[in-house]
């Protein structure tokens, strides 16, 4: 009963919190700009109005272009059942799940870069390749961080992950996760095609990497593509979060009361990053595509870097 209450709660904060980050975000940058920019919850709004309009598919796409928006909302949602937002209920983890979650996650890229070469389209076929790139470049330092906590927790369950981070009290006090830390600022920006590596806001031909991909679809279709895409933000975000800034072990009791108040709590962390990622975007530019690389290099050497400090100072 507990794991199914789980399921219940986790996919409930998850799907309904996922806008809420692309909000927080646009608004910060225009704040930033002097501007009154669009309300905080204007993707909930923009969703809700996609979902009620008739998808347009062009007569050349084959049934891979249709499939496309279920395959990738529905991997970012089985992706979000293996990412605790808290450990006050039973999670779903076993071993591995860390790793499997990755591949999930590729999984929905998988077949929304087969979307963007389906139609046709100049634009679909260079967004796919640019998120292609940017997938391999980025991927291996995604891994080594995830393994770095794993070394510490000795387990790649999420959950089990989770609970040694919140033992050691606070992980950004030893350098090896101060590391992490910064590695997965980097790999969130990536992944999510943020500022310095996509511009989310610009249709421009020289910019766009995933705009470029979902550039074909309308309607319902594009509603889930979008959604699908807020919901992995929000994964990454729930791992930097509860993995690097644990608070669950605070919580001194036990029952709905300390379930509903660590939810609390990881909604405010979760508006924290999302105002440093905002940060981020407002005080850098875009990067051209060919010094993309360099940026997934420093990932991964701060992976790395972080790898290596925790048989230094980890153990």
């Amino acid at each position: 009963m507990d794991r199914i209450l789980y399921i219940i709660i986790q996919l409930a904060v998850m799907i309904l919190a996922a806008p809420l980050v692309n909000g927080i975000i646009r608004k910060i940058k225009a704040f930033s700009q002097k501007r009154r920019g669009a309300p905080l919850f204007q993707m909930y709004f923009d969703i809700f109005k996609l979902l009620r309009k008739r998808a347009v598919v062009s007569d050349v796409t084959s049934w891979i272009f249709k499939a496309a928006p279920y395959v990738v909302f529905s991997t970012a949602a089985a992706a979000a059942v293996l990412t605790p937002v808290t450990t006050k209920l039973s999670p779903v983890g076993f071993s591995g799940d860390i790793i499997l979650l990755v591949y999930i996650l590729a999984l929905g890229r998988f077949f929304m870069t087969l979307s963007g070469l389906d139609a046709g389209s100049a634009f679909g076929g260079m967004g796919s390749s640019r998120e292609t790139m940017v997938s391999a470049l980025i991927e291996p330092s995604i891994l080594i961080s995830a393994f770095t906590i794993g070394l510490a927790a000795k387990s790649t369950s999420i959950p089990e992950m989770m609970t040694a981070m919140q033992a050691a009290g606070a992980p950004l006090l030893n350098p090896a996760f101060i590391l992490v830390f910064l590695a997965m600022l980097v790999i969130i920006i990536a992944e999510t095609a943020r500022i310095p590596v996509d511009d989310p806001a610009t249709h421009l031909e020289l910019t766009m990497v995933h705009e470029a991909m979902i550039l074909e679809y309308s309607g319902r279709h594009l509603a889930l593509m979008e959604f699908g895409a807020a919901i992995k933000q929000l994964i990454f975000v729930t791992l930097l979060v509860n993995l690097l800034l644990p608070t669950d072990q605070l919580i001194g009791f036990a029952g709905a009361g300390a379930v509903a108040v660590a939810i609390a709590i990881y909604l405010v962390k979760v508006v924290f990053v999302s105002a440093l990622i905002a940060l981020i975007e407002v005080g850098t530019v875009k990067l051209r595509l060919f010094s993309v690389p360099n940026l997934a290099a420093l990932a991964f050497i701060l992976a790395l870097l972080g790898f290596l400090q925790y048989f230094v100072f980890g153990r």
